[in-house]
């Protein structure tokens, strides 16, 4: 038989999509993990995504990667009018991709982020100062000498006082919202930057031109990526505690703090970095807007740059100088420092404590640095920090609350729109120190719960960290989401729950001021629960269950518990505890791609017809039970611990963390029991401990190819194995297999299970074992071709589609998507509408069967893929299953 052509290979694969992992360019990191339809050119296809869209503009912070928000509360015409303009954009971004967090299916994430979560920006090392230890000097001291050092050279840092940096800081606001660019542009910046930040340089760096912007970035990048001297944004710790120090109390804490230092004092401490993160962040605005110049320069032809100065500013420009840009477009976007006047001599209600936690998002700054105390006038200027976008928070707030269910959220609208209408007429006077709790000795441990300081080296670094949390009403976390100066990244979750806590006063009461953040609560007859937490990523499958940004609401509640904070104690899976860092499969690029490519192991010049297989599900030899399954309690076991008590303990406290209430919350076994009634009368029930830190992916959606039928071959393994026809040899009417989706190469073995079938040996089965047994009394969809008898099926495919019992579904609701690929493909535009109604409606989808088998997968240690029937084809899923390395799928209806 005739060999397929290029032709024919991609009207075959039209519509399915391809998985890659590619290395963006030199020092980029970890390769970039991405999916795509190399043979589809209409965008309704190219569109396709297994990850849900960022809904509301004030999450946009989240992610560094370039995206569009499902802005509901603002229209397109809006948007359309906001003034667009060129800006420069650094190849730096979160790791895992947080775009990529929330998949299609609840409590599941999206390709990407599966791979990406084993070099992930928490298992970054943190870099360590070689320290002579005899000599007792702390990398605290070190660093306060090497700042005096660069303030006190004459290559590198003005010293200036604080007053001048915000005053600075205040003009870049101002150019850069005023968008004003012009020819003699660099000049200008030019004096003011060294004239009043930085020391000229020593030589000449251009000839062609001394003061171009070119000379002015490599001055800026010098000193920016002067090792130990700036907070380090690339690592997440810093990303959190950026709030704490710029917005909250900041107390003596640097990583691995020497005790022995005790000359200066707590408050001076956190003063002192304030002002070198000040410093930094007019820094990094400084070289932003340099670049931003360059960037509109080029696109209005008035600025040009050459390739060799690219080269350089790739290299120089490190993790931590890019992660410093990031926060310096959070600034210039969120932030406007206020310059104002106070009569001190003034009657004192103006400068009362405000109320509410809204009006405290402002803080006061000292308007001087390291200056000599001065007698006191009847009127000082001060200057506060506010957000420029306190309503568009507060929105997204209010968004959140609702997706969620929080109980009587119209209230807590309510409630949230009188506060922002009080904080509007204040004067935000008050000074940065919060009234968080603070731990007994008056500094905090590392914002991980045990630090790689603390922890044992022998223990293998977990993919996530758990994140205890002290709140308040007028602490920091609330004022880092409500200032929007939020950095990409996990953050965001935590700080939206904070600040959702922190405003209802109920909710303080009842679970109080402890927080386990990658844990869950129990409030109001509901569980709210982190997707960090395995728990909540198993009843995420459930019918009433709703997720928004990192968190999961369920109906079920735990058995026997009232309201309050839990965490739930799991063990990571070894394999993949193992594969982090450079051992992660994403540095497997060539294996990625082979493992999942169309034509599997074949040669693309020699590819037969009855080379592929089309993938079937739906027939066995002999009728299957009808299942009825209902979750009958979350059960939560004695506590393994009393909780995190000793700062010596892989549990240690937080900056958020008062060690002396962190007892609070228990540690926590878990399970989840059910009841399975079957056909024919019988009765089981079935308890699944949730004793493994398993991960769900949603299967990447497919549009089907009308092409399918090029492949009827008679030497095809499929057409050897099932009647096509729906007619048997005597001319009656038979049980056909249901043919879905794009055709899968013979060398992709798997085998599939039914869910009954699964229950009955899963207390005596390992995976290898369901892999490999064969009941010869059961006809199973099975496809291992005869070219591979004697090769073992590397994918178990759960099937939960046939003879299960499912909730009665509408017409209405039933989930639209592209017809059969034996059939015609639909208009590219219903291709487009059935994946957004599939979308919008993720709450409907789910089942306590659904449940069920997530609850096993977490009991056997299996990650597994999440495959919905009309989404996706059992053939893509597959495929995806090898580009992942995980050899589990979930087939769902």
């Amino acid at each position: 038989m005739a060999t397929l052509t290029q032709d024919d290979i991609e009207k075959l694969f039209s519509g399915a999509p391809q998985y890659f992992a590619r290395s963006e360019g030199h020092y980029t990191g970890a390769p970039h993990p991405s999916v795509a339809f190399p043979w589809d050119e209409a965008l309704e296809i190219r569109d396709l995504r297994d990850h849900v869209q960022i809904e509301d503009s004030s999450w946009s912070c989240v992610t560094a990667w370039p995206h569009v928000t499902r802005d509901a509360s603002r229209s397109a015409a809006a948007c359309l009018k906001e003034k667009k303009r060129p800006h420069f954009y650094p190849r730096c971004r979160e790791r895992p991709n947080m775009l990529s967090m929330e998949g299609l299916e609840k409590g599941t994430m999206g390709y990407q982020a599966a791979l990406e979560l084993a070099v992930s920006d928490a298992l970054q090392e943190e870099e360590k100062l070689n320290v002579d230890e005899d000599s007792g000097a702390s990398r605290a001291r070190l660093i306060f000498e090497k700042r005096q050092k660069m303030l006190n050279s004459k290559d590198g840092l003005r010293p200036l006082e604080e007053a001048a940096i915000l005053d600075q800081l205040i003009k870049n606001y101002d150019r850069y919202t005023s968008n004003r660019i012009n020819k003699s542009i660099s000049s200008t910046l030019y004096n003011e930057l060294f004239l009043g930040i930085l020391h000229p340089p020593t030589r000449v760096v251009d000839h062609q031109d001394p003061y171009s912007l070119t000379v002015q970035i490599q001055a800026l990048l010098k000193v920016l990526a002067t090792p130990h001297l700036w907070l380090d944004f690339s690592q997440v710790e810093w990303r959190i505690r950026l709030g704490q120090i710029l917005l909250g109390s900041y107390h003596r804490d640097l990583h691995d703090m020497d005790p022995r230092i005790d000359e200066m004092e707590g408050e001076d401490w956190g003063k002192e970095e304030r002002y070198w993160l000040l410093f930094q962040i007019l820094l990094a605005c400084e070289l932003l807007i340099r670049l931003d110049a360059i960037t509109e320069g080029e696109e209005l032809g008035m600025e040009s740059i050459r390739p060799a100065e690219i080269r350089r500013f790739e290299r120089d420009a490190t993790p931590s100088v890019r992660w410093s840009m990031h926060l310096a477009r959070a600034w210039l976007e969120n932030i406007q420092v206020v310059e104002t006047e106070v009569d001190l001599a003034a009657p004192s209600p103006e400068r009362n404590h405000l109320s509410g936690w809204l009006a405290s998002l402002a803080g006061r700054m000292a308007p001087k640095h390291g200056q000599p105390h001065q007698p006191q006038t009847e009127k000082v200027t001060v200057y506060t920090i506010q957000g420029r976008h306190p309503q568009r928070q507060v929105d997204g707030l209010t968004h959140f609350a609702r997706k969620l269910r929080w109980p009587e959220v119209e209230k807590y609208a309510a409630r949230i729109s009188d506060n922002v209408d009080k904080a509007s007429k204040a004067t935000p006077i008050n000074t940065p120190v919060d009234d968080s709790p603070q731990s007994p000795e008056g500094k905090d441990s590392s914002y991980f719960v045990g630090s790689r300081a603390e922890a044992d080296v022998t223990t293998q670094p977990s993919r996530r960290r758990k994140i205890t949390a002290a709140l308040h009403p007028r602490g920091w976390l609330s004022k880092s989401y409500l200032s929007g100066l939020v950095l990409p990244g996990e953050g965001l979750q935590h700080f939206i729950m904070s600040t959702l806590l922190e405003n209802d006063n109920d909710a303080m009461e009842k679970l109080g001021p402890m927080a386990n953040l990658c844990g869950g609560f129990i409030y109001c007859g509901k569980s709210f629960w982190s997707t960090a937490c395995v728990v909540g990523r198993v009843l995420a499958a459930g019918k009433g269950s709703a997720e928004c940004m990192g968190w999961i609401s369920s109906d079920i509640i735990p058995q026997g518990h009232k309201d309050g904070w839990v965490d739930i104690i799991v063990d990571e899976l070894p394999e993949d505890a193992n594969k982090t860092g450079t051992k992660a499969r994403l540095w497997a690029k060539t294996e990625i791609e082979k493992e999942s490519d169309v034509l599997g192991d074949a040669d693309p010049l020699s590819v037969l017809p009855g080379d592929f297989i089309i993938p079937f599900e739906n027939i066995y030899s002999q009728p299957l039970p009808s299942l009825d399954i209902k979750v009958q309690s979350l059960n939560l076991f004695a506590p393994v611990d009393s909780v995190h008590t000793t700062p010596t303990d892989k549990h240690a406290p937080t900056p958020f963390s008062d060690v002396s209430r962190v007892s609070q919350t228990h540690t926590y076994p878990s399970s989840i029991s059910f009841s399975v009634a079957s056909s024919a009368g019988e009765t089981q029930e079935y308890t699944f401990a949730l004793s493994n830190d398993v991960y769900f992916v949603t299967a990447y959606p497919c549009a089907p190819s009308a092409h399918v039928r090029v492949i009827k071959s008679p030497s095809s393994p499929t057409i050897q194995q099932i009647n096509l026809t729906g007619i048997d040899v005597a001319g009656q009417a038979s049980c056909s297999a249901t043919i879905t989706g794009h055709p899968l190469h013979k060398s992709f073995t798997y085998t599939v299970i039914h869910l009954s079938e699964l229950l009955q040996k899963q207390a005596t089965s390992t995976l290898d074992d369901l892999l490999t047994a064969t009941d010869p009394a059961v006809r199973r969809p099975s496809m291992t071709p005869a070219s591979n008898l004697n090769a073992l099926p590397r994918v178990l495919v759960i099937d939960c589609i046939t003879g299960l019992k499912m909730p009665p579904q509408s017409a209405h609701d039933a989930p639209l998507s592209p017809s059969s690929p034996v059939v015609e493909r639909h208009d590219s535009l219903c291709i487009a509408t059935a994946n957004l109604h599939l979308e919008s409606r993720r709450r409907q989808f789910g089942s306590d069967m659904e449940i069920l088998v997530r609850a096993l997968c977490a009991e056997k240690g299996w990650n597994a893929i999440i495959s919905r029937r009309r989404r996706g084809c059992l053939a893509c899923a597959i495929r995806e299953a090898g580009a992942l390395g995980w050899k589990v799928i979930i087939r769902v209806d």
